[in-house]
């Protein structure tokens, strides 16, 4: 067991807003409670209290890592509507002293899955839609690629 230090900081804080993680458009997890890992020059990462996560979606794997500096990491497939997103998440059961406080959460991959802040004043979601980035981007002369893209939807009828 390691303790993290100067060479090697680990912080552990709680997350702004509202997170949620998606998988094959179904929300299997959504909370107000989520600690943020940030661990030396990784990227952060998002841990959910089990009561926020849907676990009846989640099975159990064989996969087991070890991390000198969190503990043991137990992996969970996830399966929603028959597409599975194998060892997609993981959890420290008996997390080492310096983070206990990730005891009893999970966290995501998010190659796996979605991981996504929601704006609860603005009642939106912080995640936008690819269409409405591409539209409104620098087409390369200093102008809008709005006129030029054309819409992949139709709107109602009138």
């Amino acid at each position: 067991m390691q303790t993290p230090n100067a060479d090697h900081p680990i912080r552990i804080e709680a997350a702004p807003r509202r997170v949620r993680v998606r998988h094959m458009r179904h929300i299997i997890a959504d909370s107000a409670d989520v600690l943020v890992v940030r661990e030396a020059a990784l990227a952060p990462v998002y841990y959910f209290p089990r009561d926020d996560i849907e676990m009846g979606y989640f099975s159990k794997t064989d996969r087991m890592t070890h991390c000198p500096y969190k503990g043991d990491a137990a992996y969970f497939t996830i399966l929603v509507h028959g597409e599975f997103a194998e060892n997609a998440a993981w959890s420290y059961e008996d997390p080492f002293p310096a983070v206990s406080d990730l005891a009893g959460r999970v966290a995501f991959y998010p190659d796996k899955v979605d991981i996504y802040e929601v704006d609860e004043t603005a009642g939106e979601e912080t995640r936008r839609d690819v269409d409405e980035v591409v539209q409104h981007t620098d087409a390369g002369d200093g102008t809008t690629q709005k006129p030029r893209w054309a819409p992949n939807v139709k709107g109602p009828e009138a």
